[in-house]
């Protein structure tokens, strides 16, 4: 007896490949990129922090170098290295000492949309 034509298409496992590719394919590719864009939002928290450290430091300390609150936000903001944000940096002279903060939004599009998120940093150094 001759199969049928629902049991020969039903037993052809070509294409399956394929099938499960693009069942798992946009979710590893979603993850990869979040992984990234995470990647990179730790980066600017990590070189925000560091930069206000160097400011606040560098106003108490450098006081040559920073002479008032404008050159201290200003060497701040050269001490940042972090990528695609540009963070505010401003300088006050507080009771704890010397502040610096700095505050941006590190946005990112998730291809269904585009997302902020606010970081902010600060130091203070006697």
């Amino acid at each position: 007896m001759r199969p049928s034509r629902l049991t020969r298409f039903c037993a052809n496992e070509r294409g399956t490949a394929a099938v499960e590719f693009a069942i798992v394919g946009p979710i590893f590719l979603t993850l990869t990129v979040g992984m990234i864009y995470v990647c990179m939002l730790m980066f600017t928290v990590g070189s925000m922090q560091y930069a206000v450290e160097e400011g606040a430091r560098c106003y108490s300390v450098k006081t040559t170098v920073c002479t008032d609150n404008a050159s201290a936000a200003t060497y701040a903001r050269n001490a940042y290295y972090g990528p695609i944000t540009t963070p505010n940096f401003t300088a006050s002279v507080v009771a704890c000492g010397h502040r610096v903060n700095a505050s941006t939004d590190f946005t990112f599009n998730s291809g269904l949309g585009t997302f902020a998120v606010p970081i902010t940093a600060t130091s203070c150094f006697p």
